[in-house]
Order: structure tokens, then C-alpha cells, then sequence
């Protein structure tokens, strides 16, 4: 799903947004129709076949919905629940529990720690743990397009203190912090990755991977960035050695200021983030950044549905430079 372009499918009103999140995070049943709602609107279709002829099990001594909340595919013959093929599949947390790790992830500008999912559900911070890595990967985005426009180059370091002795943390030398690139669309959307090194070969890989060649870089004196600038329209620098931090238009500002997020994030919310599991809290800041300019409700909206068709099963943790 494209950010910004097909949130809107299958959603409620905007005010009936406003109303229906706070009590899908305090019922089970309200959370499993907001949910049902979002992903299938008034024409709720077979996750197997994809058939439309489906309907809801009821229980048979109260006429009810039963407590599993099962549909029958009158097609295929299949029981199915709404949180098959999402990141919630064979998850036996409650459905509010999701829904309001959603709501906070979605709205927390420097993101929410799954400390504070645990002591607001009320659940175990290993569960606290399994609802947030999965939320981020739902909101990782594989298919948008590359940046176009004028768009800004710079990394960052995360993670662990700089050395003692001065001198020896230029550019991350010395230090066991990982190298982050950062890309980012004026007005538009923006790309972190963590890589192995910030050597000429890996950033320009990451630049090719990341950036359509009609654009226009921008970016500081590293010398990383000197050779790619023929590949593209322009490349302009600024040189921060000499304090210049602007000169007319050219600047990589927008980008420094994207590391304040994350970096004020990390140290305020999370306090520490192992370089394994770094990237998934990428994908979180990113997804904050592109949908920025919809409302808390819409964003929420946003997340739900991209949720849709990911399931994270266990890895091995993604090492540096994956």
C-alpha cells in the first residue's frame, strides 16, 4: 500500500475515526470490528480465496459472535479471523492490545517505548516487545518510488558513547556507533538505512538505490559524495569545515534535522537501541516523516492497513550493514 494514496479505502469518517480508536483500545469486540472495518470495509472477502460470500459464526445458544470471531467462506468452506495474513496472525494477545499499540506508535512523534505498552495494557514486556517489532515492520514501505526533486545526503551515528579521548570520533572513527544514510525529498519523503561503512562505494550504492537520477543532490563536503554528482542533474555542496551551513538554497538542513528526531527518540523513549534491531526503529521514523501531514486518526488508519499482508516470522537478528 502507497502511503498518502489509498488510506482512505475501506475507512470510517474522519470524526468517526475520532470516535471509534479510543474504544477499540478498551473493547475487544470494538477493536475486532475497527479492524474488520479497515480492512475489508462493507465487503468483508475470504482471505483464502478471496471470495465475497462469507459470513459471520455465530454462537448458537445467544446468537452472538462467537469468541473467536470467525467468519465461514460459503465458497471454499474456510473459517477464517480478521487477523489472518497481518502481523497479528497466531498472535493471542488481544485485539485492543493491538490497536492501541497502533494508536501510540502512530502518534507518538519520537515513537513510544514497549515499556509503556506494557504497563498500559497490562502485559508482559516480552508481549510488549513481539506487538511493537511487528508494528514497525508493518510500517516498513518497499515500493515507493525513488526521491525525485531536490533531495539532501547525510548520515548519522547511533549508538554507543564516543570515545574518551578527542580526535578519534570523526565520522564515526573510533566509536562502536552504527552508520546510518540518510536521504530525504525536500517536502516529500525521506529514507534511512543502516549500513556497513560510509566508504565511497557503500553511500554511493545506497544514493543509486535510494534516489532517481533526474534529481538534484545536495549534501556536505564528505568525501564520500564527490564522485556520484555527474550520475544525477546537479550536485551541490556546502562545507561545514569552514561553517557554512547554508548558501542560498543549498544546505542539508532538512537532513540534520531528521537525526534530531531520531536521535531524541532514541535517547528520551527508547535510551537504547542494539544496532541488530535498529533498522525496524528506521522504519518507524520513516513512516512518522512520510505521513506527516495526515492527522493522528489517519496515520492510525495508515498503519492498520499496512499491516495487511506481512507476517514476521522469526530471524536471526539483521547484523551491521544488512
Amino acid at each position: 500500500m502507497t502511503a498518502k494514496s489509498d488510506y482512505r479505502q475501506h475507512s470510517l469518517s474522519k470524526s468517526a475515526v475520532v470516535r471509534a480508536i479510543p474504544i477499540a483500545c478498551s473493547d475487544e469486540s470494538a477493536a475486532v470490528e475497527f479492524l474488520e472495518k479497515q480492512r475489508w470495509g462493507d465487503t468483508p472477502g475470504c482471505v483464502y480465496c478471496g471470495s465475497v460470500n462469507a459470513y459471520k459464526m455465530l454462537d448458537a445458544k445467544t446468537g452472538q459472535r462467537n469468541k473467536r470471531f470467525l467468519w465461514r467462506c460459503r465458497d471454499c468452506k474456510k473459517q477464517y479471523t480478521v487477523r489472518i495474513g497481518t502481523v497479528y496472525e497466531e498472535s493471542r494477545l488481544p485485539l485492543r492490545h493491538w490497536c492501541y499499540a497502533f494508536w501510540r506508535a502512530a502518534t507518538s512523534k519520537k515513537g513510544v517505548a514497549a515499556l509503556e505498552i506494557q504497563r498500559q495494557c497490562q502485559i508482559s514486556y516480552k508481549s510488549a516487545l513481539f506487538l511493537m517489532n511487528r508494528i514497525r515492520f508493518a510500517m516498513a514501505d518497499d515500493d515507493s518510488p525513488k526521491l525525485e526533486g531536490t533531495v539532501e545526503l547525510d548520515e548519522m551515528y547511533v549508538g554507543a558513547r564516543k570515545p574518551r579521548y578527542k580526535g578519534t570520533s570523526k565520522r564515526g572513527r573510533g566509536t562502536s556507533k552504527t552508520p546510518v544514510f540518510v536521504a530525504v525529498e525536500r517536502g516529500g519523503d525521506i529514507r534511512r538505512r543502516v549500513v556497513a561503512n560510509v566508504t565511497t562505494e557503500t553511500i554511493e550504492a545506497a544514493i543509486r538505490k535510494e534516489v532517481d537520477r533526474r534529481a538534484h543532490l545536495m549534501s556536505d563536503e564528505f568525501s564520500s559524495y564527490r564522485k556520484i554528482g555527474p550520475e544525477y542533474a546537479s550536485h551541490q555542496t556546502v562545507c561545514h569545515a569552514t561553517k557554512e551551513y547554508a548558501r542560498g538554497d543549498v544546505h542539508v538542513n532538512t537532513a540534520e534535522s531528521s537525526h534530531a528526531l531520531v536521535k531524541r527518540g532514541i535517547i528520551g523513549i527508547h535510551h537504547n537501541v542494539s544496532d541488530e534491531y535498529l533498522h525496524r526503529y528506521l522504519w518507524h521514523y520513516d513512516f512518522l516523516w512520510n505521513n506527516r501531514k495526515l492527522n493522528d486518526g489517519e496515520r492510525t488508519i495508515l498503519a492498520v492497513q499496512s499491516s495487511e499482508g506481512k507476517r514476521l516470522m522469526y530471524k536471526p537478528p539483521i547484523t551491521r550493514g544488512n
